[in-house]
């Protein structure tokens, strides 16, 4: 197979992407592993879309603030000055996403470390309604092929470009050969066993990339979002419920959070995430409180899953759980990564926006922008054919057992030693068993194909990523925090 724009994900970021190239007259193909609309992170976003509702100078204060000043100015500029057109010209004018009103106009919400309400927001589902018509769209554009249920496993590469990737349907193995190639793979949500990613977050294109030799950045800030439902299940809660003034209770029933920070509920993630564990690991339980708040007329989606679940409202139980990247594979302001004809956007790509901590409702919009930038730069490669061997496929059965126990073992090393509180000693630790772990998995890698191991190896490989990046960073800022005081006597 041969286009002009290869696109690895479905999600906003890739929508974007395929819209964009497209738009520029390329023949663009998508490929996804999802097979639905929900296996997208973009589909699962409650909070909303951050506008430059007064000025984009206010929202850059903003984002900078909520980054404790790490985030880089320019790719901030990016994002506000280029905020409005994408939201009146793709979502409002293309899309028709049917953002909440009132009395005429756009009702917008407030959330964590915004000075203003600015977010745009669907109910608490902002994410399928802005996701799905986009996927309709581009599956009703004749120069954009979607391929569903296919994952890429490797990049295509020679002499420091890339040339498209090698891509797994139903144990099939073929090259999809490219001028430009877009990763826009999401999040890495599947290397902790809670987390509000949905499954197959295994950090796929920031894998294939690092492993071509492309560069990553701040691997260690990994945002955990405060208020995910306490069970299996993590569903989130969005920030947006405390916006509307919902409150943090410990188990014994004391609203803890001014104890931390001034703006209480509505400080930094970082801030609260760290609160809602402490709180968690002192007192047992952490609860946010809706009862000062028409949770149910403000919230149904939300209402609908806490009755699902049996959840005694106005109490729900909450615990942090792995939400957001801020690093990733390092672009540029068009998504250009460091290897020729390979872009990247989205959560895959650390575009320098979030720096060490990401403000809230901002996901959306930078996928949006950096995907829209990235089609539209990609756009115009020919592509060319370069010969390499495919990988073997001498036993296209994996083993359930082998995957399950090595994906145990990497879950249980990255909460323990590399969770909301880390240590130089068990990052240390978790490198070490991390390695270990890596070379068990590349010892199986010679024999085979399939999604399942591919997705095992990537894993492996990101958490090693965020582990080595959190180990050479002594310094604590935004979500990596670093105690030293639990480090024992003796460490190595």
């Amino acid at each position: 197979m041969r286009c002009d724009v290869l696109i690895v994900g479905s999600g906003i970021a890739g929508c974007s992407a395929a819209f964009a190239a497209a738009a520029e007259g390329a023949d663009v193909a998508v490929i996804t592993k999802a097979t639905k609309p929900a296996d997208a992170a973009s589909d699962r976003a409650q909070g909303g879309v951050a506008t430059t509702r007064t000025s984009p100078a206010s929202l850059k204060r903003d984002v900078l603030r909520a980054s404790a000043g790490t985030a880089d100015e320019n790719a901030v500029d990016v994002l506000v000055e280029d905020a409005a057109s994408a939201i009146d010209d793709v979502l409002h004018g293309t899309l028709s996403v049917p953002f909440d009103t009132t009395d005429g106009g756009y009702d917008f919400g407030r959330e964590a470390a915004h000075s203003e309400a600015r977010i745009l927001r669907v109910d608490a589902e902002t994410g399928r309604h802005v996701l799905r018509p986009f996927l309709s769209r581009i599956e009703d554009d004749e120069r954009i092929a979607v391929r569903e249920g296919t994952a890429a496993i490797d990049l295509i590469v020679r002499d420091g470009r890339v040339h498209g990737a090698v891509v797994e349907r139903d144990r099939e193995v073929e090259r999809v050969y490219a001028g430009a190639t877009i990763l826009a793979t999401g999040g890495v949500g599947s290397v902790y066993r809670r987390t509000t990613n949905p499954a197959g977050a295994t950090g796929d294109g920031i894998a294939m990339a690092a492993l071509a030799g492309a560069a990553v950045a701040d691997m260690e800030f990994v945002q955990f979002h405060p208020t995910a439902y306490d069970d299996d299940s993590s569903f989130l809660v969005s920030e947006a419920v405390r916006g509307e003034g919902a409150v943090l209770r410990n188990g014994r029933g004391e609203r803890f959070m001014p104890n931390y920070h001034r703006d209480a509920e509505l400080a930094p993630r970082d801030v609260v995430a760290r609160a809602v564990d402490r709180e968690r690991g002192e007192t047992d339980a952490v609860v946010l409180d809706v009862s000062t708040i028409d949770f149910r007329e403000r919230f149904p989606g939300l209402a609908e899953a806490c009755d699902e679940r049996g959840v005694d409202l106005p109490s729900i139980p909450v615990a942090p759980a792995e939400h957001f990247l801020c690093g990733g594979i390092a672009v540029d302001d068009v998504g250009r990564t460091s290897l020729g004809q390979l872009f990247a956007a989205g959560e895959c790509a650390r575009t320098g926006v979030h720096g060490a901590n990401r403000l809230a409702s901002t996901s959306l919009l930078e996928g949006l922008v950096w995907g829209l930038r990235a089609g539209e730069a990609a756009a115009g490669r020919s592509p060319k054919t370069i010969e390499r061997p495919l990988p073997l496929d001498r036993d296209p059965e994996l083993p359930e057992a082998f995957v399950r126990e090595k994906f145990d073992r990497l879950r249980g090393v990255m909460d323990e030693h590399a969770w909301i509180t880390r240590t130089p000693r068990g990052l240390r630790i978790a490198e070490r068993t991390l390695r270990r772990l890596k070379g068990e998995v590349d010892a199986y890698a010679r024999t085979r194909t399939a999604q399942e191991f591919y997705e095992l190896r990537n894993a492996c490989v990101t958490a090693l990523l965020i582990v080595r990046a959190a180990g050479d960073n002594p310094n604590s800022v935004g979500c990596h925090h670093v105690d030293r005081k639990r480090e024992p006597h003796g460490h190595q």
